[in-house]
């Protein structure tokens, strides 16, 4: 799966696993933020993220240190995911 694959597949992910009702996954931009900004997701959706991330796509988010890597954006959080299956 490439990066442009992926996108709006983890968009729409984020938007229905978070039950984000005030947003369309057409609306999210590859460089919105996660966190402080952006989405503005707290600290409990880091933690449901995490949780998506892990059965939706197959990729574990091991550690905190990883999450704050992994969650920067959007894109960021696909580079992540396909990252991740490379190595795996």
């Amino acid at each position: 799966m490439t990066r442009e694959e992926l996108l709006p597949l983890l968009k729409r992910a984020i938007v229905e696993g978070l039950h984000i009702e005030d947003l369309a996954a057409d609306d999210i931009a590859d460089d919105d933020a996660l966190f402080g900004g952006g989405l503005d997701l707290d600290s409990l959706d880091a933690v449901e993220l995490a949780f998506l991330v892990e059965k939706e796509f197959g990729v574990p988010v091991p550690d905190a240190d990883a999450a704050r890597a992994a969650f920067t954006s959007v894109g960021g959080l696909a580079d992540f995911i396909l990252s991740r299956r490379a190595e795996g």
